[in-house]
């Protein structure tokens, strides 16, 4: 087994988490999920105050209160708040078989947070917000700012290579 900061890695290439020895076929899944174990959330929901270490966290959660469910089942009404949720309904409940290839990427969904409408087009997508929600900063304003400095929040900065 081979050590390193956020846990080991064993012989048949999973990588476990120090902590609580969950295993991630991936280091950067491990890295992702040791964030967890901290106290200081980076990220907090407008609406109740839950605090996340993760964007796509966030927005997946975020959703739960706004009912935006963005990705659409053609073959019924349903509809939810993440891709993969409709793909295994797609699999489980009408047979549809997805061939994608190892690491495909998938047509990006742009998705309004404010009121659900998507789209697969950029520019379409930042007109739709300059147009629809102007109060509403887009991403390209707004991306590199974590949501606790958005709202002037003071959270201290913690290295988590020093907590494990």
């Amino acid at each position: 087994m081979v050590f390193n900061c956020t846990g080991a890695q064993t012989k048949d290439n999973k990588f476990l988490c120090r902590v609580c020895l969950k295993s991630f076929p991936l280091q950067r899944l491990l890295n992702r999920h040791v964030k967890c174990h901290t106290d200081i959330k980076r990220y907090l929901c407008t609406f109740c105050g839950k605090g996340f270490n993760d964007t796509f966290d966030l927005k997946r959660h975020t959703r739960t209160h706004t009912g935006v469910r963005p990705y659409k089942c053609e073959h019924c009404d349903k509809a939810f708040t993440q891709r993969c949720s409709l793909e295994s309904h797609a699999r489980k409940v009408h047979n549809v078989q997805f061939n994608y290839k190892h690491k495909e990427r998938r047509d990006k969904l742009y998705v309004c947070e404010e009121c659900g409408h998507s789209t697969r087009q950029s520019e379409e997508h930042f007109v739709h917000m300059k147009d629809q929600h102007p109060h509403v900063p887009t991403s390209d304003e707004c991306s590199n700012i974590p949501r606790h400095e958005a709202a002037n929040v003071d959270f201290p900065k913690v290295n988590l290579m020093t907590i494990f």
